[in-house]
This record gives C-alpha cells, structure tokens and sequence, in this order.
C-alpha cells in the first residue's frame, strides 16, 4: 500500500499527512438542529471546569434550544458522584471507560463533540489518558483549553499537540493563549477561536441591597471567592489588611469557598487554619469573614453583588481563565488583581487595577486608593459593567453555538451517478516511465518516484476507462503494461515494486501485496483489455509468473491474485493453472477466517488493515468460479459484518482508519483512504453479481457519497472535471494532495459502480436520501 507524502509536522516521532482545514471555504452550512456531545467535569462535581461546562450546558440550552447537548461527565472513582440529566459517564482514570464512551458517543451520530481539556482532569500521567479518547472520535472535535503552558514538560507539550492535530475548532478564553497556541504549538491561526468567559446578566450597582440580605449594611466589602489552596495568594490579602483597615475601619474581608478537596485529602485544613492563624496574629481576624463552602451559581452571585472591591492576588502569572473574576466584572465590580494572563485582558484599559505579584503593600495601597476616593472606585465600577456587557450569558451562548457549528460537517451534495470523471489528472500524474506515486497538492511529486501498485491500478482502469481516443488509451495501457513487464524479477520470481524517478529499482523484491496485485492486473486485462494483443501480453506474462512465483502468505496478496486468477476463468473457465491458485486460495481464506472469527468478530483477522473487503471480495469471486456456495456463504456473511463497521450511525461512510492498522479487536476512524471506498464499491460489485441483492447497490452508493461529502468532515474529495481525488479525511479535514492511489480508487469506484447499476436497473437508482443505511446495513439479509 503506497505511503502518503508527510509534512514537516511531527506528532509523537511520527510525521503526519498535511492537511487542509475544512474551514477555509467559511462555515458551516447546517440546515437542519445540531446535536452535539460535551465532554469534561460536571455539576454536582465542584471546581472551576465543572462550572463551566454546566454553564455552558444550561446557557445553550436557554439560548440556543436548536442545539441539542449530550453531557459525557467525566467522574473520579476515588469520589463518585450522582449526574443527573446526563447521556453517559466517563471514569477519568479507566482507559477502557474512554474507549467505551466513544464508541456510545460514535454510534449516537452526534455532529461534534466538544471536550474541556485541563491536564489535571483526565487519568495518566498529565492526563494522557484522553488522546485514548480523541482518537476514537468520528465527529468534528472541539476543544477548549483551559491552560495553554508557555513552557510545558515534554508530555504536556506532546498531549497538547496531539489535540490539536486531532481538532476542528479550539476556543481558548485569552489572546496570549491563542498567541502561544500558534507560535509555541504551531496551531493553525484559522481554527482558534478566542472566546471571553461567559458572565452573568443582571443590573448594575445592587451592592446595598445584597449587603442587606448578608447583614452587612455599612461595611466596605472586600470579596475573593474560589477553591482554597496555596495558588490563590490569600496570605498576602491577609498581610495588606492592617494598613487597609487602619485608614476604613468599616472593612470586611470575605473570602467564600470551600477548601479545595484534593488538598483537604493530602493534607485536610491546614491550609486555611494557617491564614486563620496568620489573621489572628495581624490583628485583622474580626475584618475577615470565612464561607467555608462550595456555592452554586446563584448564591455566588448573590454574594458577589454585594462586594465593592474583588481581590484576586493569584500568585501564578499563567493562569488564563478565571471565571469568578469574568463574574465579577460583569457585575459591575471594582478588582484588584495581579497581573495573570486572563486578568491582564480583561482588566486593560482601567477596566480594574493590577498590582504586583506576591506583594501586599501594593495591594493595600490600591484598595486604599480605591476606598479614599468614591468616585474613583464608581467610575471603576461602571468601567467593569461596560466591559462586562461583552461576556455575558446571550453573547457567550452565541458565540460557542457559532463555534460548535461552524465544526459540523456540511451536508453532502448528491454526487451524479453517470457523469464520468475527466482522465487530465490521471495523465498528469504519468510519464514514459509510468504513474507517479505522490504528489504535492496537485503537482507531481517526482522525489517519490513510481510503485508497481499503482502502476497495476492504472492498467486495469485504462481496461475500463471511457473517453478517451483509443490510440491515447493505447499508449498508455502500453506504458502502464511496461512498467509491470520491467517490474517482474524472473531471477527471485518476484515483482519488485519501488523505482526511483531515475528509473533505478529501490529493491529486487517487493511486498506480498504489490505481487498479489500484479497477478490481479494481469488476469484483469486479460479479460477486460480493448485490444486483442495487449489482451494477449497479459495471458503471457500471467502464466510465466503463476509457473515460477513463489507462493504468497499474506491473506491480501492471496486475495488479489485470486481476483486475477477469478477474473482469467470468466473468460477461460478451464485455465488449470488459475483453477489451482483459486482452490489453494480459498481453502487459506476460509482457514484464516476459521481461526480469527470469534461470536462478536466475524473477520479474517484480529487486526483490521487497509483493502479489507478484498478479502470477502475473493471469496465471493472464487465460490461463483468453483461452484463453492459454503466460499460464497462465507464471503458475503463476512462482507457484511465488514460493511456494518464501515457505516456510521448517520448512515455515511466511514472507512476503517488507516490508525488502526496495529490495534487488536479495534478500530480508529481516521485516516480514511479513498482506496477503502473503492473497496467498499468493487466489493459490493461481486456481491451484487452474486445474489442481486438490494443492499449491496445501496451499500455501494453510501461509499460513492463518501468523495463527495458524505463523510466525517463533510470534506468533497473528488474532482469529477479532472477526475482528481484528494488522499483522504484526516480529523482536520482533507489531505490536500492528489496521489496515485487516490486519483485511481475514485476513478475505478466510478466504473464499478456504473457497472453495477446497470446490472439491474433498480427503481433506487438514483441516490437515496442521506441516512437510515445503518441499521439495513447491520441487519438485512441477502
């Protein structure tokens, strides 16, 4: 199988396929309600993401009814909680349990799925157990980073861009974030979205009223609010306290919220005992109020209300979303605060004021300047509740249903069943030599030289092809022919299969694979070719090297040489030689199938890899040549059950991921190849031929659909003018190069399914709505 040209990008050692993002033709263009999974901590759970991912439930909800949300909490076994209203839960340290949960969130067919990442979140060593998550995932990806390191550890760096690679959209909450993201990571500047925290609507300047209900009339109320720990520098709060509250008495200081529970299990409340401790010794104990709890949304805010001045003397300068302090300023107070990432935004322009880290004189000096001068601290005030305007609730909830959508896949266009793909790409891609591997987007790539694979497919397309002069078709059925001619090494009697653009072979042997398909051209053009001698060329070359290969053992090279030798008794039923490669081969496959089929496998092999249903395909084929109805059984049986893994619940394509080629009993969605929708096409073909059963027409459209749209990233991969296809569907979209091998599987899914329809005129034979192929596909007999 030919290799996609790689980028200079790099994920965990490996290099990665360029792509194209599918959002640089604009957004999405849904006509009908999203619905999408929303994956991180969740209510009643109590810290700062859990927060916020119900807000951001609750608010979509309130604001954008059309947008349906599956909520997937993620849960710590060590303090299990009740969710309720929820579609599924996910144990944080469990890898199984995140494998289990795509695979619910894949078969509910939702449009994204939108996941908060903070490392400290997900099971694993800085909560590597999430890209067991990421990469199970057909929709578009979400993420919202809740931390963007500048200087992250080697694997906090590695996770990071490994979602990013895997994501569609990115919402950070602070430009520096998005800056690093791009400059640091490499993101790309199109997908990242900088979306300010969401904030509360209600109207300004309460604080006397909210006072009252608390009792605190006459108070000047100083407020922090958030999970105690030693991150929020609430010992230097304490510390500017004596010079705050000898200059206005009349001060209180209310720090509201519950220890944060991960460091009351290390160490229970030495925390807070130690500023109690440190109130005391100041002086300052009876200015400070403690609300040693975990307040709701509501009651924080009624909290909130009443404060004058909001203290965040955050001690670490990174932290890039606060939500306590988006709350705060939408309500119309004046902060006071240290400069971190979030802060130093949302505050700019005097919106609030920013001290020095780790300094309580400078704290003490701006509360105080703030309290000298009342309209000072109102003017402050009405600042705040300005800038706040921009991040509360309706603005936010607009703003994240433009995210999420914009990363649904576009519908699909209905592709045309008869207009026959241009061959220009095709003869771009060749030379006197023969086919070129790769390319760069659409310009030939000659560094990768030519492969005997794809040389084979570009014969046996020319056998079939329509459009072209027959001369110009003979030239290059001709060129393609020598390719595979010079490529036969009698000495070893074995193909080889690379060649340098030089026309210098890079092996004397090559793959099992790359043999098998030889065998399958030969035997192809011997019956399919135009023209009488190539025909005969073929037949020749085809028996010197059924006379002299060594035998194949790969169950693919098996399989293509009994296409080939299937394909030569269709025209010569009594060819011995072809007879005998079929019968050893389907006795090997049936044998194989025999050891790897299991109650909820019914497959060949353990591990799924590339050209699947070839395997099928060929038994199909061989139990039609030799009259073997249990072969026939067997292939269509195993065609299905391949079939019913290959469409999604949404009824479109979904090939088997070329990541899954070493994952036992798995698969992944992505990278998906055009050559698995060929196979999927030409695979159906056989089974139609065999049974004329309505599935395999439809099954077949479902994969045709796949170029053009009907796939996971609503990506249209085929040109039908050029007859170009792009290399595949990657988690951000298209491979935007245009190889060999894709350009060949669109062109021969074409034929296939042309010959396929005329076959039997079916009433069906225009395309079926998109969706409702699924549970046919799993279910229907032939």
């Amino acid at each position: 199988m030919a290799h996609l040209p790689l980028s200079h990008d790099f994920e965990f050692g490996r290099e990665v396929a360029e792509v194209h993002s599918i959002f640089e033709a604009g957004a999405s263009a849904l006509n009908r309600p999203a619905r999408i999974a929303l994956v991180g901590n969740f209510a009643p759970r109590q810290c700062g993401i859990a927060t916020f991912t119900t807000d951001v439930f609750e608010k979509l909800r309130e604001f954008h009814p059309e947008i349906a949300v599956d909520v997937h909490a993620l849960d710590d076994p060590r303090e299990p909680l009740s969710y309720e209203g929820v579609a599924g839960t996910i144990t944080c340290d469990d890898a199984e349990d995140y494998a289990r949960a795509a695979r619910q969130i894949n078969e509910a067919g939702v449009d994204a799925v939108w996941l908060q990442h903070e490392y400290g979140i997900f099971g694993g060593p800085d909560g590597e157990m999430v890209l067991h998550f990421v990469d199970r995932l057909a929709a578009p990806l979400v993420l919202t980073l809740h931390t963007v390191l500048s200087e992250p550890s080697e694997r906090q760096r590695a996770i990071l861009h490994h979602l990013i690679t895997r994501s569609s959209r990115i919402m950070v909450m602070s430009r520096q974030s998005r800056d690093i993201l791009e400059r640091e990571y490499g993101a790309p500047a199109g997908i990242i979205e900088v979306i300010d925290h969401g904030a509360p609507d209600r109207p300004f300047g309460r604080q006397e009223e909210f006072k009252a209900r608390l009792g605190l009339t006459g108070r000047k109320v100083l407020t922090t609010f958030g999970l105690l720990g030693p991150g929020k520098g609430l010992e230097n709060a304490i510390r500017a306290l004596p010079a705050i509250v000898e200059r206005h008495p009349e001060v209180l200081y209310r720090i509201v919220g519950a220890t944060h529970p991960k460091l009351v299990a290390h160490e229970g409340e030495v925390y807070r005992e130690n500023l109690v401790s440190l109130a005391r010794e100041l002086g300052v104990a009876d200015h400070i109020a403690w609300e040693n709890r975990f307040l709701d949304t509501p009651e924080l805010l009624d909290q909130l209300e009443a404060c004058d001045i909001y203290l965040t003397p955050y001690p670490n300068l990174q932290q890039s979303t606060s939500g306590t302090l988006s709350y705060a300023v939408a309500l119309g107070k004046a902060v006071v605060s240290t400069p971190y990432v979030h802060a130093r935004e949302l505050l700019a322009q005097d919106v609030g004021r920013l001290i020095e880290p780790n300094c309580s004189e400078a704290i003490a000096a701006a509360v105080n300047g703030l309290l000298d001068s009342p309209r000072d601290l109102a003017a402050m005030q009405r600042r705040a509740y300005a800038r706040g305007r921009e991040t509360i609730w309706p603005r936010f909830a607009d703003a994240t249903a433009r995210l999420v959508t914009t990363a649904v896949a576009p519908e699909p266009a209905e592709p045309p069943l008869s207009a026959i793909p241009g061959l220009s790409a095709v003869l771009a891609m060749s030379d006197a030599t023969g086919m070129l591997q790769h390319s760069v987007g659409v310009v030939p790539d000659r560094r990768h030289g030519y492969c005997l694979d794809d040389n084979a497919r570009a014969l046996m397309l020319m056998n079939v092809a329509q459009g072209l002069p027959v001369a110009e078709r003979m030239k290059w059925s001709l060129v393609y022919a020598a390719f595979i001619q010079f490529a036969w090494n009698p000495d070893l009697r074995r193909f080889r299969n690379f060649m340098r653009f030089d026309r210098s072979w890079c092996e004397d042997e090559g793959s099992e694979d790359s043999n098998g398909r030889a065998v399958w051209a030969l035997g192809q053009t011997f019956e399919r070719a135009p023209d009488a001698g190539l025909s005969d060329w073929a037949m020749h070359l085809y028996d010197e090297v059924l006379g002299s290969i060594e035998p194949l053992g790969s169950p693919r090279a098996v399989a293509f040489s009994m296409l080939g030798a299937c394909a030569v008794l269709r025209r010569d039923p009594g060819h011995a030689a072809s007879r005998a490669l079929v019968e050893q081969g389907g006795d090997f496959l049936m044998r194989v199938l025999g050891e790897g089929r299991r109650p909820d496998w019914a497959w060949f092999e353990a591990v799924l890899g590339y050209d699947n249903p070839r395997l099928s395909q060929a038994l199909i084929e061989a139990g039609e040549a030799l009259g073997r109805d249990d072969w026939t059984g067997a292939g269509l049986e195993t065609l299905q059950w391949i079939c019913g893994q290959q469409v999604s619940a949404r009824g479109q394509f979904r090939p088997i991921g070329s990541e899954s080629f070493h994952k036992p009993h798995s698969y992944l969605p992505f990278d998906q190849q055009p050559l698995e929708a060929q196979a999927a096409i030409e695979a159906a073909h056989s089974a139609f031929r065999a049974t004329r059963g309505a599935f395999w027409l439809e099954h077949a459209k479902v994969a045709w659909r796949w170029f053009f749209g009907g796939n996971d990233r609503g990506v249209v991969l085929a040109d039908l003018a050029a007859g170009r296809c792009r290399d595949g569907v990657t988690p951000r979209g298209a491979n935007a190069n245009c190889g060999a091998e894709s350009i060949l599987a669109f062109q021969l899914s074409h034929y296939a399914l042309m010959e396929l329809v005329e076959m039997e005129p079916l009433p069906s034979a225009s395309l079926a709505p998109q969706g409702g192929l699924l549970e046919p596909a799993r279910e229907r007999l032939v």
